[in-house]
């Protein structure tokens, strides 16, 4: 696969809480980086702390919680992808969309290094009554 094509399959897989897929596409040491201030951000390690940190918390979060990609770029090694965050705090009911950068370095054709750069401000405002 190329590096899009790897990056296009890892977000069919996790819409499709395909775990085993998203698991296959990365390297055993990954490392997922969130910003500091997205909700529950942090910096996790292996795929299995992603899937049940990033995925599952977000899912819980947020009612209908996705991100929507609007532009992809690839080098070698390297994908970029600028898109938006989407969902409905269930507390408040309260929509947001927030605009983020995903960054993805691979090594062997799998994803090794997961880099995110978000707009946070609408998120807390939709989880703030």
């Amino acid at each position: 696969m190329t590096p899009l094509e790897t990056i296009r399959e890892m977000y069919r897989a996790m819409r499709a809480g395909d775990d085993a897929a998203f698991t296959a596409l990365c390297t055993g040491d990954l490392v997922w980086q969130q910003s500091a201030g997205f909700p529950g951000g942090s910096t996790w390690h292996g795929a299995a702390a992603v899937i049940e940190n990033v995925f599952r918390a977000n899912a819980r979060r947020w009612t209908g919680f996705a991100f929507t990609e609007d532009e992809m770029f690839a080098t070698d090694d390297r994908v970029v992808v600028l898109g938006h965050y989407s969902g409905t705090s269930p507390a408040t009911g309260k929509a947001m969309r927030a605009a983020v950068s995903h960054i993805y370095d691979l090594r062997g054709g799998q994803i090794a290094r997961f880099r995110m750069f978000a707009d946070t401000h609408p998120m807390w405002q939709a989880m703030v009554e």
